[in-house]
């Protein structure tokens, strides 16, 4: 706050978000703001805008424990070999009388594109990492990052090893990379990235797989699926190899997956399903119905602050079918009494018309 009270001293009405407030009492009110609706404050003023990017709103965030998830999207636009960035905001000048019955009043809005291939992604905190990928059809190492407070983006480290595609997840905030090698070599097969230190090391691993299909995180552990399914605890630093995990990775439809509170979630044609790892076998989420028979063949889920958001495509007629329109569906989770787990569909919408020939990378939140 100390900086920017020094700041406040030097700057003239004109430039003040509020004239008549005090920059600290602006900043802590903005800092209370869903940052769903940071585009539409950033019409006010230019001072707004600046504000609504500055570290020091972030910082207020977090002092006052309003941090939240952010929703982004990764998309490919053949033939331009760089991926697309979309975050999801509030439409501007949405009123009451605008809205329709299921109208959810969002929007998926492009922020600044990377000069660079699509690769392995995660999130961290306010960040989000792509990792490896590859380069004119060769594996590389380069890291780069997308600060999504203020959507810039700079390089990381690179990672000790070429990889293509590597599987990525994380774990009490370190990045694990494993597979993707060019020339397959055990001792190099998984290294870890710690963004405190900004240091890569490789982890020792006797059961590595040459083939990484996915990959996922549930209470700690990591699951990569090849054509064993092989776990790793780094909080122990125990593998494992077990047959018991093969009714999972069975269940397992494509990319549409994902972990929320310790559960895998999976759609399949007939409904979003949940893991029971007790049983180890899948069961359907109830309350769902609408969502059951999503006639797309991209379906994409993930974790949005503990709520599943769902992702499909449809062709659009009036196009001619040469475009898709891509929708969104955010679902609150709960438990029954019998176990069981229940969905409530909070709101869906058409978020975005594309070309047919684009390809849906990833959607993944990050905390701001």
């Amino acid at each position: 706050m100390s900086s920017l009270k020094k700041k406040t001293k030097k700057r003239s009405p004109e430039s003040t978000p509020i004239p008549s407030l005090p920059d600290d009492l602006v900043l802590s009110c903005f800092a209370r703001v869903s940052r769903l609706y940071y585009p539409i404050l950033s019409l006010v003023s230019k001072s707004c805008r600046t504000l609504v990017a500055s570290p020091e709103l972030y910082k207020t965030r977090s002092f006052f424990n309003r941090t939240e998830s952010c929703l982004y999207v990764c998309l490919e636009f053949p033939p331009d070999p760089n991926p697309r960035w979309f975050t999801l905001y509030r439409k501007p000048n949405q009123n009451i009388t605008e809205k329709t019955k299921n109208s959810s009043g969002y929007v998926l809005v492009p922020i600044p594109n990377h000069h660079s291939p699509s690769a392995s992604l995660v999130a961290v905190g306010s960040n989000i990492y792509a990792i490896g990928g590859s380069i004119e059809n060769a594996p590389s190492s380069r890291v780069s990052i997308l600060d999504c407070r203020a959507h810039t983006w700079h390089e990381a480290p690179s990672m000790r090893m070429k990889r293509n595609y590597p599987a990525a997840n994380v774990v009490d905030g370190k990045i694990y990379v494993a597979g993707g090698l060019e020339d397959f070599d055990s001792s190099k097969w998984m290294e870890v990235f710690d963004p405190k230190t900004q240091t890569w090391e490789f982890v020792l691993c006797p059961l590595a797989e040459r083939f990484v299909y996915r990959s996922l995180v549930i209470d700690g552990e990591i699951y990569i699926f090849g054509d064993k399914v092989v776990t790793y605890k780094p909080k122990e630093d125990r593998w494992g190899d077990e047959g018991e995990h093969q009714s999972m990775d069975l269940g397992l439809f494509f990319h549409s997956y994902c972990v929320i509170d310790n559960v895998l979630y999976c759609y399949r044609p007939g409904g979003i399903k949940w893991y029971e790892s007790e049983k180890r076998s899948w069961r359907k989420v109830r309350g769902l119905k609408g969502l059951s028979k999503l006639a797309s063949s991209c379906v994409r889920l993930a974790d949005y602050g503990g709520k599943i958001a769902i992702f499909w495509d449809k062709y659009s007629p009036s196009s001619g079918y040469k475009s898709h329109t891509i929708s969104c569906a955010v679902i609150s989770l709960g438990r029954c009494k019998n176990q069981g787990i229940r969905g409530k569909v909070e709101w869906f919408d058409d978020m975005l018309t594309v070309p047919s020939s684009y390809n849906f990378v990833r959607a993944l939140a990050a905390t701001l």
